[in-house]
């Protein structure tokens, strides 16, 4: 039977606790209590919390001890006082065997290089790994442009300073596509974008994997993009097939607009992205972070946004 907010039964845990510090000496707890947002939390979870809440350096070997969940009120009713004070929303699809991003290109390729079968025979008794062999295109699962995908001269991966892709501050754009297939400048007007990462979320991810994936799948028109760029966005991301409009490649060329626009102002771009219904539409930040790659303008990344 489904309950609803009011009907939360509160859970504290109280444990002790007992940290050594690297440059020697240590501190101690007894009976410490904190609130919890569900039946139970992991040590290490615990001891990340006290070295965040009381602010400690040089942190060495943890210890908790005595752990025990209760039922008893919270102290504090907001959320935010709760033990998880760090939130991460991932955005990125899950990449597998076989998975096919953009139609016509290759499917990823997953399997070992060396076994846990095959390593028994290498390694001492009782230990064993597994080497995975990965051959897939850049443009798999949820991958970030940089200006080389596009431009020759453009910066590739390996250039591209962690700033551009890393905490950004960032804003959600609704553009739901069964309201609007093409989005345009209007979607973005009347809001602070400048120096931020933009994502537009469509809700398009619903179909990721299926046939209507690829086919009149939502889009930024040229205007929207020379208004991003006009603006001084930092990056752009969609949880769509493609930010540029893909509809007519068979009839009128494959003109890309918006990528140009976009990455030829070394403004990046993320596609594929997911979960964006999980976001408030401002306060939280933005990361999408791909290898250091020379000579390569497109790769997956673990796109995240973290609340708070």
């Amino acid at each position: 039977m489904g309950g609803n907010a009011s009907e939360r039964i509160d859970k504290r845990v109280v444990f002790d606790f007992e940290i050594a510090f690297t440059n020697g000496g240590g501190i101690q707890g007894q009976d410490f209590r904190l609130d919890i947002d569900g039946d139970d939390i992991a040590d290490a979870a615990l001891v990340d919390y006290i070295v965040d809440d009381l602010r400690l350096l040089m942190v060495g070997p943890a210890r908790i001890l005595n752990k025990r969940v209760i039922v008893e009120a919270h102290k504090r009713k907001d959320d935010g006082a709760l033990l998880t004070r760090r939130a991460y929303v991932d955005l990125s699809h899950v990449i597998e065997d076989g998975l096919v991003t953009y139609p016509g290109l290759p499917a990823a390729r997953i399997c070992d290089y060396l076994s846990r079968e095959r390593s028994r025979e290498i390694y001492a008794p009782g230990t064993e790994f597994q080497i995975a062999k990965i051959e897939m295109v850049g443009n798999t699962g949820t991958y970030l442009d940089c200006p080389f995908h596009r431009y020759e001269d453009g910066k590739d991966l390996a250039q591209i300073a962690p700033e551009a892709f890393a905490d950004l501050d960032g804003i959600v754009v609704r553009a739901d596509h069964r309201n609007a297939r093409a989005i345009d400048a209007g979607f973005f007007r009347d809001k602070e974008v400048r120096g931020r990462a933009v994502l537009v979320h469509t809700g398009w991810d619903a179909h990721w994997t299926t046939a209507e994936y690829a086919h009149q799948h939502p889009h930024l028109t040229e205007d929207a993009a020379l208004y991003l760029r006009d603006c001084g966005v930092r990056l752009v991301g969609i949880d769509s097939m493609n930010i540029d409009d893909t509809s007519r490649d068979d009839t009128h060329g494959k003109s890309r607009p918006v990528h140009s626009t976009l990455l030829g102002a070394d403004i990046l771009i993320v596609e594929h992205l997911c979960n964006l219904a999980a976001l408030p539409d401002e306060g939280f930040t933005f990361s999408a972070i791909p290898p250091k790659v020379r000579g390569v303008g497109t790769f997956p990344v673990r796109a995240l946004a973290r609340l708070g």
